[in-house]
């Protein structure tokens, strides 16, 4: 058995990192579990048959495991192996966990719940911005909206400026709790553009929205910071549900 989980860089041996190996494989079971693939309650094979298959070492599959374990997706026993938890366990507010449900195309209802959640975080972070933000946050953010007008959401470049405009304003909002959900509500944000864009099915450009929002948040009005926060993301589900309905 070739074991790929051995050390040393990626290089003429064509062996990658052992950090590469695991953190695949848990994403590979990661997005098997999410995308339904393996059901809760199922049981995943024994760490013997999974390396023999994949040819990679037991270490590294138990690793993976115990990754997928940390994130709720999964529990190991003893006796009855490893089984797919149940989806109120899983740790949806993981920023990986996000990604890996994006790989294929996710359930409307569970794109539908990130927009509310999106809609009870978002509109408050930025009313709070508007009186709370620096200078230098505020000049952040219009580079922020600069980039997104210059490269299209469409774009790797104009996604990180969107990704970036969101967490700046959860970050100006100087509040270290709500500071501690920016990684799950950019990721929100980053997927759902992603999967937007998928089939290039966007009717319109939502550059002004955001556009409105910063306007609002430079004038440090918090109520007109939330309005226009609002507006962004509602308009943000009614494209998405265009995309679903395509």
């Amino acid at each position: 058995m070739t074991d790929r989980s051995s050390g040393g860089a990626s290089g003429a041996s064509g062996r990658q990192p052992v950090t590469r190996i695991h953190t695949t494989i848990a994403r590979d079971l990661g997005v098997a579990i999410v995308s339904g693939q393996h059901q809760p309650g199922d049981i995943l094979p024994g760490e013997v048959e999974f390396s023999a298959q994949l040819k990679v070492s037991r270490s590294a599959y138990r690793e993976a495991v115990r990754i997928l374990a940390a994130k709720g997706l999964v529990e190991s026993r003893t006796k009855t192996g490893t089984r797919v938890s149940e989806r109120s366990r899983w740790n949806m507010l993981d920023p990986e966990v996000l990604a890996w449900a994006f790989v294929n195309e996710p359930p409307e209802a569970f794109v539908r719940s990130l927009f509310e959640l999106r809609l009870i975080i978002e509109p408050a972070a930025a009313a709070l911005a508007a009186t709370r933000r620096s200078a230098a946050q505020l000049a952040k953010l219009g580079h922020a909206l600069e980039e997104m007008g210059r490269h299209g959401l469409s774009t790797p470049a104009g996604r990180q400026a969107d990704h970036d405009f969101h967490n700046l304003i959860l970050l100006a909002a100087d509040n270290e709790p709500l500071a501690a959900l920016s990684s799950t509500i950019t990721a929100a944000v980053r997927w759902t553009t992603v999967f937007k864009y998928r089939k290039n099915a966007i009717p319109r450009s939502p550059i002004d929205d955001h556009g409105a929002v910063f306007e609002a948040i430079a004038l440090g009005d918090a109520a007109q910071a939330r309005e226009t926060m609002t507006a962004l993301v509602s308009l943000a589900l009614d494209d998405t549900r265009t995309v679903l309905g395509a």
